[in-house]
């Protein structure tokens, strides 16, 4: 079985999304095949399901996870989530940076992209560029 029927069969799980989201990025081409699927189904909930994707927001970032993979997750799921129902989780937003600053300098990894000037603005009121902006160490 391949790991988009097991993600199927599991329900769609999480736990499972996390993983193979991960995979996905791999730099071994079988790997990366594997698990590609697993590359925009965060991105396509952010757009769709937006708890979903806020719930896999939340526990991507609490796996170990290194740098490049911390850029797709703000590029990516968090972005659009911001982009397409900011207003609904700007709230939630903020008060995640301000109790983790792990999650406050994955904002920092964010664009504007097709977020209002309000929601914008209160993210950038709430990360932490270090690291992203070339003028200090990552978190």
């Amino acid at each position: 079985m391949n790991s988009y029927h097991r993600y199927k069969e599991l329900g769609r799980s999480l736990d499972y999304l996390a993983e193979c989201w991960a995979k996905g990025w791999s730099s071994d081409p079988v790997e990366k095949e594997q698990y590609d699927w697993a590359c925009m189904e965060p991105v396509d909930d952010a757009r769709e399901d937006p708890e979903r994707a806020w719930n896999f927001i939340l526990l991507a970032l609490g796996t170990p996870i290194c740098e490049p993979h911390l850029g797709v997750l703000a590029a990516g799921p968090l972005e659009d989530l911001l982009s397409h129902h900011g207003a609904d989780f700007i709230d939630r937003v903020e008060a995640e940076a301000t109790e983790n600053p792990k999650f406050a300098h994955l904002l920092g990894g964010v664009w504007q992209f097709q977020m209002t000037d309000e929601v914008w603005c209160r993210v950038q009121n709430v990360w932490d560029q270090r690291g992203w902006d070339g003028r200090g160490d990552a978190v």
